[in-house]
């Protein structure tokens, strides 16, 4: 069975740094390194937006309101992806899910709060 788990949320101030990451358990490694991941975020009242995503190795792509800010990367001997996010803001307040594309299906992680203080 592969699921998603996220970690590495948290409160911090703003401006802070957070890493969060996605561990894609039970996936063989050859389907891990093909799989387009993405992190995602939902705040309070708001849609679930994407942040981040990452194909291959490591071809990226940001949503306009992280970029610079955040770097997602992929760690394929930890089967994992990765969320530095930096310079964090108020408005980064939501909870981060981490998503792929497995068997037809889309898989979400249970997600992880963050929360950035003013």
């Amino acid at each position: 069975q592969v699921y998603l788990v996220e970690s590495g949320g948290g409160l911090v101030q703003s401006g802070g740094s957070l890493k969060l990451s996605c561990r894609a358990s039970g996936m063989i490694l050859s389907v891990f390194n093909s799989n387009v991941m993405g992190w995602y975020r939902q705040a309070p009242g708001k849609q679930r937006e994407l942040v981040a995503s990452i194909s291959g190795l490591r071809t990226t792509n940001y949503a306009d309101f992280v970029k610079g800010r955040f770097t997602i990367s992929r760690d394929s001997t930890r089967r994992s992806v990765n969320l530095q996010m930096n310079g964090l803001k108020p408005e980064d307040t939501a909870v981060y899910y981490c998503s792929t594309n497995y068997s037809g299906r889309t898989l979400w992680g249970p997600g992880t709060q963050v929360s950035v203080s003013s």
